[in-house]
């Protein structure tokens, strides 16, 4: 098992995906046909953008896993070229009357979420399952046996955490013979507990890469009607585009990728103009000034 109390000294070997992710949560929102995903898909991929991230909750009759199938299956040649995460746990929809919406991580729902996904989705395995939320009836024990089932069946590639504080990560990290893959967390220049809280600090001693959701944080940055925090960012962010002659989205990205625990980032636009914006972020360097007068901006004071 992975001793989680001793640093590695070497990095992983790390199994693929892409720089930036493409986030399927608002499939369903999107209102687009089967042929129209799938151009979406074939361009994503033209730009180098072959990891799509998923979850048994997102969307509800039809789930986005099943929208996503569908234009999968006009042509199956494309799964040998992507890479394809989901998540599970989150119990939320088509709930008896009088349930509340609850975490659920046992070894049954984790195994029949997964073989869920696989039959919405018409494929054989998934590349990376995620535990979605933190369940506090997690059993360790019992999740590891999950992934290991999983694993030994061909169903699952690899596995990791969302949403998981350090100790959580540890906990279950503690129990599984094989490193996790990452923890897909909340990181923009809104919302960025994460590199205070210690998150980021021990996926960087793992060398574990953490994902990046919500990097606008939810559209709220560029919000007509804004906060004073969300004021202070819009202004510094438009003085940081000035001075270095890209938009505002390619900063914002750019300072989350500038992270030394080096982010992936999911995406969740339906616009591959704004997708191939992005990559261009991928060769932007802020100098430390420029990353911590973003911070400044975001926090309302300056450094300690």
């Amino acid at each position: 098992m992975i001793d989680s109390r001793t640093t590695p000294q070497e990095p992983q070997t790390e199994p693929y995906f892409s720089e930036f992710i493409q986030g399927l949560w608002r499939m369903d929102a999107w209102a687009q046909t089967p042929q129209q995903n799938l151009a979406f898909m074939e361009q994503c991929l033209e730009l180098g953008v072959s990891s799509f991230d998923q979850a048994n909750i997102y969307g509800w009759q039809p789930s986005c896993e099943e929208i996503f199938g569908k234009a999968l299956a006009l042509s199956p040649h494309l799964r040998d070229q992507v890479q394809i995460i989901s998540k599970c746990n989150i119990r939320a929809h088509g709930l008896p009357e009088g349930q509340v919406a609850h975490y659920e991580t046992t070894y049954d729902s984790i195994t029949q979420s997964a073989e869920l996904s696989l039959k919405r989705m018409g494929i054989e395995h998934l590349d990376a399952l995620l535990i979605h939320r933190l369940d506090y009836l997690m059993h360790a024990d019992e999740v590891a046996r999950a992934f290991a089932d999983l694993k030994a069946a061909g169903k699952v590639s690899h596995f990791g955490v969302s949403n998981f504080t350090p100790s959580q990560f540890s906990l279950l990290q503690s129990r599984l013979d094989e490193p996790l893959l990452t923890n897909q967390v909340e990181m923009n220049p809104l919302r960025f507990g994460v590199i205070e809280d210690g998150t980021l600090d021990q996926l960087q001693q793992f060398r574990v890469r953490p994902m990046a959701w919500s990097p606008f944080a939810g559209g709220e940055i560029f919000s007509a009607t804004p906060s004073p925090q969300v004021s202070r960012v819009q202004t510094t962010l438009r003085e940081l585009s000035q001075e270095l002659d890209v938009n505002t989205d390619q900063i914002t990205l750019a300072w989350i990728r500038q992270h030394p625990s080096q982010p992936r980032i999911i995406l969740g636009t339906k616009q591959i103009q704004r997708v191939q914006e992005a990559l261009e972020a991928t060769s932007l360097t802020l100098s430390h000034e420029q990353w911590y007068r973003l911070w400044v901006a975001s926090k309302g004071h300056g450094v300690p």
